[in-house]
């Protein structure tokens, strides 16, 4: 007679860190009498999706979107099933989800914001033109923390205003995104001018036609 075994994971995989595109192959022994069942989710959060019945779970190309924690489940309704978890982590390169143009008037507190997720996090820097810009000088402050890096202009001059260049960095690449700092109206008031320029013309050339009729 053979006697009834509680399921046992005895080896699983250890937490693992791979580059984005990579295959990952986890896997999941388990002892147990009947012969339990092996089955794999992928505890995202999403939810608990089902990935596998079988002891090796095979990723290929893993993406961004795979990262997180798996579950490996061994059970033979002997006992309660046997469930160890493994890591996996997924790096990618950055990508900046959100930097907008921000307006500031002379003499207010200037905020410009570049938002980059990446794994490992991103390093920032911050230029205008070619220039790298420093913490601390000519009255700016760049604060990194996480997927967000801020430059605050303390008090803002027209030499201030202009075009300027987030760069996120990691040692899986880079990527950049322009931002520009602009004064109240800025954007607006080139607009405005044109059409008062359109506005004039055509009040010119009706002008210019009823005294043509009126010869």
């Amino acid at each position: 007679l053979c006697l009834a075994v509680p399921p046992q994971i005895v080896n699983i995989s250890s937490d693992i860190t791979v580059n984005e595109g990579s295959s990952v192959t986890l896997m999941c022994l388990a002892f147990g009498r009947p012969e339990p069942t092996v089955t794999w989710r992928h505890l995202s959060g999403k939810g608990h999706g089902f990935v596998s019945e079988d002891e090796y779970l095979e990723i290929t190309g893993i993406t961004r979107d795979q990262s997180g924690e798996y579950e490996c489940s061994a059970v033979n309704d002997v006992a309660v099933p046997d469930v160890r978890k493994v890591k996996v982590t997924v790096n990618y390169p950055p990508y900046i989800s959100n930097a907008k143009n921000t307006g500031a008037s002379v003499g207010q507190k200037g905020i410009l914001q570049c938002e980059a997720s990446a794994v490992p996090v991103a390093e920032f820097q911050w230029f205008k033109e070619d220039t790298r810009l420093a913490n601390g000088l000519e009255g700016v402050r760049i604060e990194s923390k996480g997927r967000l890096s801020t430059l605050t202009f303390f008090n803002v001059s027209e030499k201030d205003y202009g075009n300027y260049t987030c760069v996120a960095t990691n040692k899986l690449g880079n990527t950049n995104a322009s931002i520009i700092l602009y004064g109240p109206g800025a954007v607006h008031d080139s607009g405005n001018a044109a059409s008062r320029v359109a506005a004039g013309f055509c009040l010119w050339a009706t002008l210019l036609a009823r005294l043509l009729l009126d010869f």
